[in-house]
């Protein structure tokens, strides 16, 4: 493996760096919102499958207990 010399290597990170496209303010902004959405649907959704399921134990353990 070639050894890259520490200004060479620091020329080629800036030329990577250069290449990012960085996201607008709104677009972290949209995304940042759209996350807390997805999160708090999901946190419904296994909110109401544990309602489902300890109900659905409840009635098996009243059956058989």
């Amino acid at each position: 493996m070639a050894t890259t010399n520490p200004l060479q290597f620091i020329q080629q990170v800036r030329a990577e760096v250069s290449k990012v496209v960085w996201p607008t303010r709104r677009e972290v902004m949209l995304t940042t919102v759209m996350v807390f959405i997805m999160a708090a649907l999901t946190a419904v959704f296994f909110a109401l499958v544990d309602l489902v399921i300890r109900s659905g134990l409840q009635g098996v353990l009243t059956i058989f207990g």
